[in-house]
This record gives C-alpha cells, sequence and structure tokens, in this order.
C-alpha cells in the first residue's frame, strides 16, 4: 500500500522574449523523463498570468520604492501553494501535493524522517485533515539544504494537505537515490541559483528592462562626497559593493534615498552603516495562524530570527503589536538588513512563520554620531515602537 502519484509541471513565466536564457523547456523534457520512466502520469499547468500579477509585478512595485523583495517566498505563498494546489486538489482530485523542498510538517511520519524502512500507514493521508491541531513546519534533516525560509508565507490549508518526501534525507543521500534509479541527466544538472528567472544575464540589465533609469550619485556616508554616478537605486541593495569607476578601493551600499535618488556608500564591507540591531515587519504570517502563546502572553518572547535562507540563525527578542506586526531585537547588529525582505522566525527546529521587514532601527555609525553631538535628532522618527499588545 503507497500512494498513487502524479507528476505536474509548472511553467511560470513566459521565456519567448529572453534569448533562450531560461530553461523551462529543458526542465520540462527532464520532469517528462522521469515520469514516463516511472511509469506515472505527467501534466502541464501554466501560471504565467498569475505570476505575473501576484510575483513579478509586486517584485517591480518593491523595487520601485528602493526595497529588496523576496520573489522566492511569494512564488510559493502565491503560485506553488495556492494555484497548483487548488488545481491538484480540485482538477485532478489529489489527496495532497508532495514538494521537493527540504523541510518536514508535523504531520510526517516519524519513521520517514529518521530513514527507517518500514511498511506504509494504513490510514488514508486525507484521514490526518481530521486533526485539529494545527500543522506545523519544521526543518529537515539537511540543515544545509533546508528550505524552510522559503516556506514561511505557507498558508495553514496548503501545509495540511503537502508531503515533503525529502524531509528526512540530505542532498547527498539523494543523489546516490538518482544515481541508482539512473537519473543521470537529472544529475548533470547544475543547482538553481538567484532568482529563476533572470537566470544567467545580469540583474542591472535585467530589472533596466522593466523599469525606467533613474541616475543619481554615489555619496560617501562618511563626509558627503560625490564618489560617482548609477543607473538607478532599484539595481541597487545594501550591503553589495557598489561600482564606481575610477575608485581603486572597493565601496560598499549602506543606504539610499529615492526622494533625492541618492546611494550613499561607505569604505568598508562590515561599515558601521550597514549594522542594526532592530527591525519592524508588516503584519506577521504565523503558519499556526495564531502567535505562540507565549508571545501573546508575555507580550515578548525569545527566539531566533533570520531574513537570509544563508545566515545562520540569530538569537531575538520578539514583541507582539497590536496592528499583528511585529518588532525584532537582535542581541548583536546584524549586517545589511533592507526592507522588503523578510524576517523569518524559528523556535528550536520549528519555522514559526514570517513578515515583511517595513522598518529599520537606526544604525550603529548613526549612534556612534549620536554620541558625538548633543543636537543631534533623531534619524527617523518612524523607529518609534508601536503600541505594544496588552
Amino acid at each position: 500500500m503507497g500512494y498513487h502519484v502524479t507528476g505536474v509541471f509548472m511553467k511560470n513565466w513566459d521565456s519567448q522574449d529572453e534569448k533562450g536564457v531560461c530553461s523551462s523547456e529543458r526542465d520540462c523534457e527532464d520532469a517528462y523523463k522521469v515520469c514516463k520512466m516511472l511509469d506515472m502520469p505527467f501534466h502541464q499547468v501554466s501560471y504565467i498570468k498569475e505570476y505575473w500579477h501576484e510575483v513579478f509585478s509586486n517584485l517591480l512595485r518593491e523595487y520601485e520604492k528602493g526595497r529588496t523583495p523576496n520573489p522566492d517566498i511569494m512564488c510559493n505563498k502565491h503560485i506553488k501553494f495556492k494555484h497548483f494546489y487548488q488545481y491538484a486538489v480540485n482538477t485532478l482530485g489529489a489527496d495532497a501535493i508532495a514538494t521537493g523542498h527540504y523541510a518536514r510538517t508535523s504531520q510526517e511520519d516519524e519513521e520517514v524522517f529518521q530513514q527507517k524502512h518500514v511498511p506504509p500507514p494504513r490510514t488514508l493521508f486525507r484521514d490526518r485533515f481530521e486533526i485539529r491541531k494545527p500543522a506545523r513546519l519544521y526543518q529537515g534533516a539537511d540543515r544545509v539544504k533546508d528550505q524552510t525560509f522559503f516556506l514561511s508565507q505557507i498558508s495553514q490549508d496548503a501545509l495540511r494537505h503537502t508531503l515533503f518526501p525529502l524531509a528526512g534525507l540530505t542532498k547527498d543521500f539523494v543523489k546516490k537515490i538518482a544515481a541508482e534509479a539512473s537519473f543521470q541527466h537529472v544529475l548533470k544538472r547544475k543547482e538553481s541559483m538567484g532568482i529563476c528567472f533572470i537566470g544567467e544575464r545580469d540583474f542591472e540589465n535585467f530589472i533596466l528592462e522593466y523599469l525606467e533609469p533613474k541616475p543619481g550619485n554615489f555619496v560617501s556616508i562618511e563626509d558627503g562626497k560625490i564618489m560617482g554616478q548609477h543607473k538607478g537605486w532599484f539595481t541597487l541593495t545594501l550591503g553589495q559593493r557598489a561600482r564606481i569607476g575610477g575608485q581603486e578601493d572597493p565601496w560598499f551600499v549602506v543606504d539610499k534615498d529615492i526622494t533625492t535618488g541618492d546611494v550613499f556608500v561607505g569604505p568598508t564591507t562590515n561599515h558601521p552603516a550597514l549594522l542594526r540591531d532592530t527591525l519592524q515587519t508588516d503584519r506577521f504570517h504565523w503558519i499556526a495562524e495564531e502567535p505562540p502563546v507565549e508571545l501573546v502572553h508575555t507580550q515578548m518572547m525569545e527566539c531566533h530570527f533570520r531574513f537570509n535562507n544563508r545566515m545562520p540563525l540569530t538569537p531575538c527578542t520578539v514583541t507582539l503589536n497590536l496592528d499583528g506586526s511585529v518588532w525584532v531585537m537582535m542581541k548583536e547588529p546584524l549586517r545589511a538588513m533592507t526592507p522588503g525582505q523578510f524576517a523569518v522566525l524559528y523556535k528550536g527546529d520549528e519555522c514559526l512563520g514570517s513578515g515583511k521587514i517595513i522598518r529599520l532601527g537606526p544604525t550603529k555609525f548613526t549612534l556612534q554620531k549620536g554620541q558625538n553631538c548633543t543636537n543631534c535628532h533623531p534619524e527617523d522618527t518612524d523607529h518609534q515602537h508601536p503600541e505594544p499588545v496588552r
């Protein structure tokens, strides 16, 4: 007894005008070959229109506002775990969907997570839906490849109807299985990195195809000196190296002013103007649908945080506000936290959810200047904390 599996390939980006950079046709062919070798039904579905309106258009708006969005998190939220999930359940009649994410839910069989060879459970998967406790999202066995960060906006309904077959497996073990199954055409492929629809192209050139160039100045955060010119603040994000002509030493983006078009730069990769220890999110998305009881009762909670999937988990204190947003306060300043990115919270192995960063606390550079200037004004009145939940 096992599962009756159907393969589905999603096409989310129209690559007809992309000069052959996007590999969706090759991806589809590889998926079809795997299904054929496993004697599985194969379907194709297009979400090009949905992706454009619900993910890419939002991405462009965020860049125009000077923010740095995360399209992978939004794609999972709006495309994979909404439109595709609804298609699988309503059109294909599936009980659940299964994806290749390295993650685990509280509904996964413990034996599967421990990689034990045991008979499949006799109960139907849909019987699990009757469990009234919310499904929880946990890190998988392979912590290096863990993808809970990208799943942090998933809905409770979709998570309850999702299987992660790779929950208890490492990437190396998965490759070993693929080799034994003669899936050589898949093994030879490079791992996908960066934003999928950009492919191998330069990000600046790509984004300027969709947004009007808005040149401005690179300005030294140290003394206000103009260092050079840029093509648009939306091509730059905090922490990246600024390409400034005529400068032998590296300079790094530390701030942006979209009203003037100025991009402020600092002379070191860990400049104090890049270091902050406080941020606020928009209304936080709790995967279990409700904030942890501890946070509601005590107004504050100790947990861990990351805003980039590659960074280590960082200890933090979270405060819940009346509007559903949260303040996150780190024990040590972090480099290059950026509005538009997602603050993802963890409690032990569990991914609690995420919220988009909308406001940052003062930088270490600003605080250092304040100590040397008794008449300095606050960097931003928006940094004042909203009223916490009582």
